[in-house]
């Protein structure tokens, strides 16, 4: 197998498991690129030499800019806070290294139109991490749709609903931020659900009218807890939306509905049935199919099996089901045959960009109060 340099930028959550999906995948699918982690950065010169040695990176830095120059890097994972991924995208681009940029592009569109720049004027692949649209499932219950499973596509609605911030206690951070994250429960959660509504319906949104809620206004200074600041971005985000097609569909999320841990829940409803689909029981999808006989109607339920690709590569038998970081390996796979065939994967930041319009439109019209196009 040839292999390919990576590099990592960030150490939290999501550069870990990009870096468990980097070793996970030579192994996983046996043929193709195989990953070598090459090199890992994170400003914090203590915590990204544990994580060096945790995680089985030949080398370690602070500078993401080492990252981006080191010649044996040709695969760039961007897993840092939103408002430095242009910055590192722009550079990784130009320096001819791959990316794999996680949600969302940016904090602004104009940030992500920066991005899109540089990756028409490479010939570098790119991929933003949009994983739960890598679910085998996910992708069968779409073949299922262009099969005519459920007829003509006549509507969209969807929640995604989280607990991250419910606690009013919780100390601010820069997910609070404009500055720092650009919208909140909009640019965090909304854009997981805009981008399967458009995997899901196969066509985009483009026009919209959006409300926001900030619920708790005010939160502790993580260093001085005697100091409250002033959170200004959305709590709660919701839009009514018109895509392309001539469907019309509704979105909501939340980062403060306790209890709900992954509540990405939605339904493609269709002429002739319904497809849904719960996060949270990621391994099962619920099918209705209209039956003219009462005693047949209702739906059902369908586990994850070998028969939905790639499943197989992990397990030879249906019910067992996959997780969160199984998921990122096959999100990898893609970019993986994208860089070896230069055929772009879903989501490149060419099909980003129109998640970013759709946010930057529910925005516009949230603080206007008008129904905008995108």
């Amino acid at each position: 197998m040839k292999e390919i340099g990576i590099g990592v930028i960030g150490t939290a959550f999501m550069g870990k498991a990009h870096s468990i999906a980097y070793a996970a995948a030579g192994t996983v699918f046996g043929d193709g690129l195989r990953p070598r982690l090459e090199m890992l950065c994170d400003i914090d010169a203590e915590r990204v030499r544990a994580k060096q040695a945790e995680m089985g990176f030949a080398r370690a830095t602070t500078d993401y800019r080492d990252v981006v120059a080191d010649p044996a890097v040709e695969l760039i994972s961007i897993c840092v806070p939103n408002a430095m991924h242009r910055e590192i995208a722009v550079a990784a681009l130009a320096a001819g290294k791959h990316v794999w940029c996680e949600k969302p592009m940016a904090t602004s569109v104009a940030e992500a139109e920066a991005m899109l720049a540089a990756a028409r004027g490479s010939d570098c692949q790119t991929l933003l991490g949009y994983n739960y649209t890598q679910n085998p499932l996910v992708r069968a219950a779409r073949d299922l749709i262009d099969e005519g499973a459920i007829g003509r596509v006549i509507g969209f609605h969807g929640v995604y609903d989280v607990d991250n911030e419910a606690d009013p206690e919780r100390p601010f951070s820069w997910r609070m931020s404009r500055e720092a994250s650009g919208t909140g429960a909009n640019a965090d959660v909304m854009c997981h659900l805009v981008s399967m509504a458009h995997l899901m319906t196969g066509s985009e949104i483009t026009r919209v009218v959006g409300d926001y809620d900030t619920v708790h206004r005010e939160r502790r200074d993580p260093v001085d807890p005697a100091r409250l600041r002033n959170v200004d971005n959305d709590d709660v985000c919701m839009a009514l939306a018109h895509f392309a097609s001539g469907i019309k569909g509704t979105l909501r999320v939340s980062r403060v509905a306790w209890g709900r841990k992954c509540g990405l829940r939605w339904e493609i409803h269709g002429a002739q049935g319904m497809i849904c689909h719960d996060q949270e029981r990621l391994n099962e999808i619920q099918l209705y199919t209209r039956s003219e006989d009462p005693r047949q109607q209702g739906f059902r339920t369908i586990l994850s099996g070998q028969y939905h690709e790639p499943y197989a590569a992990f397990l030879p038998n249906a019910g067992h089901g996959l997780g969160f970081i199984d998921v990122k390996v096959c999100e990898l796979r893609q970019l993986l045959r994208a860089i070896e065939t230069g055929e772009p994967a879903w989501p490149a930041f060419a099909d980003g960009i129109k998640i970013e319009r759709v946010m930057d439109a529910i925005d516009r019209s949230a603080l206007s109060g008008e129904w905008v196009d995108v």
